[in-house]
């Protein structure tokens, strides 16, 4: 007998709860508790906040990344309303599936009574398509500028399978006939059949597209570059001496991993960073730290991406408030 659509998604939800609660136990017993506490404990507040005024600045990157392609689509939206749903996105990702949770939100805030809504979805994947084009970027030009110090070439693989998901993901959207064969999937739902191959269409007619796709990637490559020096600071705050290029390789991973059944990324991002760092000899308290450091930061962007949307409250009708479906 099949589960309710409610029940379904309630049992989805959970299960990656627990996913994220069972990655962090595991963890969790393999480090040295009473060192990392202590290690924690001491860190340096300047270089704390000086990595959250980083992470703000990541956050206009990837917000201007978003401009781009709503620009290109010819979207009807003000940076001002692409502001607010950006930033209830940011809130979202703190709880939702996985640390794409957000773009849910803002998926959806942007389309409400909205003509056009395949453009808007066209908008935020190829928004984060570039995120994945510049995570491989970025991990290359590390890798091979820091392979004398690395000198691993599992690494490769990892940057490889990365640009294979990605650049596959690409080609799909942008062949009509595959695309086309994949969606006859949903051939029960036509309106959503329908919507999916409007989106291929908005993406192949996109206005200047490889200019677009190349000022999207370098945005994104800044920003993830950015990312990885934040991650430095973190370190640097818990009185880690870490070269800079290690975190240049393996933070756009942990980034990657995020995107797997979790909460906000939790559990898959430190269990990535764990195993990665553990190869140049950090040991895994301090992986572990960093990274947590790092969803701290999150977590007071997000709090505060929160607090920018409610303050920016129009009186025209917003989000509805509907449970998105996780599934």
């Amino acid at each position: 007998m099949a589960l309710p659509e409610k029940t379904k998604n309630l049992l989805i939800a959970v299960s990656r709860y627990l996913i994220s609660g069972v990655l962090l136990i595991y963890l969790y017993n393999q480090i040295d508790v009473e060192t990392t506490v202590a290690i924690v404990k001491s860190a340096d507040m300047g270089y704390m906040l000086l990595a959250f005024f980083i992470f703000n600045l990541i956050n206009g990157m990837i917000l201007i990344r978003w401009l781009i392609y709503v620009r290109a689509l010819r979207i009807d939206a003000s940076f001002l309303r692409l502001t607010r749903y950006f930033s209830i996105g940011l809130f979202g990702n703190l709880f939702l599936p996985s640390a794409i949770g957000g773009d849910v939100i803002k998926t959806m805030g942007l389309c409400h009574k909205r003509q056009g809504k395949a453009k808007v979805v066209a908008s935020v994947v190829l928004d984060r398509l570039s995120g994945f084009a510049s995570m491989v970027t970025v991990s290359t030009v590390a890798f091979f500028a820091g392979y004398h110090l690395l000198q691993d070439m599992s690494l490769l693989a990892l940057i490889i399978i990365v640009a294979g998901v990605s650049g596959g993901t690409a080609f799909i959207i942008s062949n009509e006939k595959i695309y086309s064969f994949c969606c006859r999937a949903f051939q029960v739902f036509p309106r959503l059949q329908k919507g999916l191959m409007n989106m291929h269409y908005d993406i192949v007619l996109l206005k200047d597209g490889k200019i677009t796709n190349l000022k999207a990637i370098f945005i994104s490559s800044i920003a993830h570059s950015s990312l990885s020096f934040a991650w430095f600071i973190l370190a640097k705050s818990l009185h880690q001496d870490i070269p800079l290029i290690y975190f240049l390789v393996f933070v756009p991973f942990t980034c990657f991993a995020s995107t797997f059944p979790s909460v906000g990324g939790l559990g898959a991002r430190e269990a990535a960073a764990v195993y990665l760092f553990a190869k140049v000899g950090v040991e895994p308290g301090i992986a572990m730290s960093v990274s947590l450091l790092n969803y701290l930061m999150m977590v007071l962007c997000g709090l505060l991406g929160g607090a920018v949307y409610m303050l920016t409250k129009d009186p025209r009708p917003d989000i509805p408030v509907v449970t998105p479906n996780i599934s």
